[in-house]
């Protein structure tokens, strides 16, 4: 079956967005600010209001558990906007030739439901994109096959037909399991290519 669907991640492929923007400058200390982001203000932590727990849930439980860190974790979500570098402008050029050559375009990200408001002028590409279906949302993340198919679902589309490119080699394995032709994202050029060999003219 040809492609005439692409589904993109977000965070890493179309927006730049790392903690390490704000805490280098909150933590200058390397082993210091790699402990607070490993062990304190963590990514699974961090994943948990990508699954739709609430920012002042978030942010009462870590600050009763390090209350001498306390400023720094309620910087995470008070100074959040200056996480995000901006849209990574060659993907963002991607997804426009994708969709002036008439490609179905979607989005399925990992994002907090309260801060992807704050993203959203970042994200010049919106207006290519059929749908977004966002994690905070919908309270299902990726790997969670069950937000795949929530997408595919909503949108009639096929998996078998269905390309979907994403940083994260998990979401990687997840898509690939439900039938999805899943893309590692690691830069623009080779993403391109994998799309071009899908059988995808842009």
């Amino acid at each position: 079956m040809a492609i005439d669907a692409v589904i993109f991640d977000f965070g890493g492929v179309l927006v730049d967005w790392s903690p390490d923007y704000l805490y280098r400058e909150l933590i200058p200390d390397p082993a210091e600010r790699c402990r607070f982001l490993t062990e304190i203000c963590s990514p699974d932590w961090n994943a948990e209001q990508d699954r739709g727990r609430s920012w002042e849930d978030a942010i009462a439980e870590r600050a009763a558990l390090y209350p001498d860190h306390a400023p720094l974790i309620r910087a995470f979500r008070e100074r959040w906007h200056e996480m995000l570098a901006g849209p990574i402008e060659p993907a963002v050029d991607l997804v426009a030739r994708l969709h002036q050559a008439g490609v179905s375009l979607y989005g399925l990200t990992n994002w907090s439901a309260e801060t992807y408001e704050i993203g959203r002028p970042q994200m010049p590409f919106l207006p290519h994109l059929h749908d977004v279906v966002v994690s905070g949302v919908e309270k299902l993340a990726k790997p969670d096959p069950r937000i795949f198919h929530l997408l595919l679902d909503r949108n009639g589309l096929i998996a078998a037909n269905t390309a979907f490119v994403d940083d994260n080699e998990p979401n990687i394995h997840a898509a690939t399991a439900i039938g999805l032709h899943a893309i590692h994202h690691r830069d623009v050029e080779s993403t391109e290519d994998r799309l071009r060999a899908l059988g995808l003219a842009f």
